[in-house]
């Protein structure tokens, strides 16, 4: 057990480094090539924070453990938004942009509903995975057209954000930063095996099933990257650039994250998903928009609310486990 123990947090630890190294490379590699720093931003960083969740997923799905593949999806959809966005603004009110209302947090609502549309015949297959691949192209186009008309504030805000994360080209050679996004995927995927065979270990040893082990200790593994990214950010006083992160990781999660396991090997759901884990993903989807539009702001009394509902979650689910 404490062997085990001791192999997910490395695969944790792995995961995280693997994502910054992922992210460092790609994005000083996109801005070589004289990718603005906002798109940069919205796609490479974005898609580097969710790369943990989208390897451990794919890795799962091929290994027959569809649970834990849809286990982390959900379980970091839910998390992202209670307890990171809650934490954060319990250190600190944080604004919240009409635009990422208007637009980013509707798209978000409508890809957690993906998963309980295709998936309500048991199985979310590989049409199914294509579609959602599909899907997230569009998302990625949508988001690149969009930074053409950002504000000029909003487009410096992402420059200094990038270049304080030391992500912008410090005149390195292109070679060099695309074997820094080399070893970060490769350390990714060796992460994510430890992290995977721990999680399985887990959950034959507490005699619970691969899905809450993949809600709970797994999510928690593949979300550290969110986390960094938005207390640094929030900590910065770039609110948008901490709720952009989170919303624009559950969006990736909901597709090419779950379509790419799909895609690898057809996904078999336990129906009893739909009466607790998957409804609170979607309703924690809508909370979230409602709670920020009522003054554009989260205040700490939202964030503790959001707080109390994934302590609440994680209660249920450990009760609805033992029962």
């Amino acid at each position: 057990m404490l062997l085990q123990a001791i192999l997910f947090c490395v695969g944790a630890a792995a995961l995280y480094l693997g994502a910054e190294w992922l992210v460092r490379g790609s994005s000083r590699l996109a801005r070589s090539f004289g990718v603005s720093a906002l798109v940069v931003g919205l796609t490479v960083v974005a898609l580097g924070t969710s790369a943990p969740e989208l390897v451990v997923s794919t890795i799962a799905a091929v290994r027959g453990q569809g649970g834990v593949a849809v286990g982390n999806v959900v379980g970091s959809n839910i998390l992202n938004l209670a307890l990171i966005v809650g934490v954060a603004s319990l250190a600190g009110p944080m604004h919240v942009q009409m635009r990422l209302l208007h637009r980013e947090a509707p798209l978000m609502v409508l890809a957690a509903l993906t998963l309980p549309l295709l998936a309500w015949d048991g199985a979310i297959t590989r049409l199914d995975g294509g579609l959602l691949a599909v899907a997230f192209l569009g998302y990625l186009a949508f988001v690149v057209r969009s930074a053409r008309t950002e504000p000029p504030a909003v487009k410096r805000d992402f420059e200094a954000f990038e270049e304080a994360e030391d992500r912008a080209p410090a005149g390195g050679s292109r070679l060099r930063d695309a074997g820094i996004a080399a070893a970060g995927l490769a350390t990714l995927v060796v992460g994510a095996q430890m992290l995977v065979d721990a999680a399985v270990f887990f959950a034959r040893a507490a005699g619970v099933s691969e899905v809450v082990v993949g809600l709970t200790v797994v999510a928690v593994g593949t979300s550290l990257p969110e986390l960094a990214t938005s207390v640094v950010a929030a900590l910065r006083g770039e609110a948008d650039i901490a709720m952009g992160n989170i919303v624009g990781s559950n969006i990736f999660n909901s597709l090419i994250i779950l379509g790419s396991a799909a895609l690898a090997r057809p996904i078999l759901l336990d129906r009893a998903l739909f009466a607790f884990e998957i409804p609170a993903m979607v309703a924690i989807s809508v909370i979230f928009p409602v709670l920020a539009y009522t003054r554009r702001t989260l205040r700490r009394l939202e964030g503790a609310f959001l707080v109390a509902c994934y302590v609440a979650f994680t209660g249920v689910l450990l009760m609805r486990t033992v029962g």
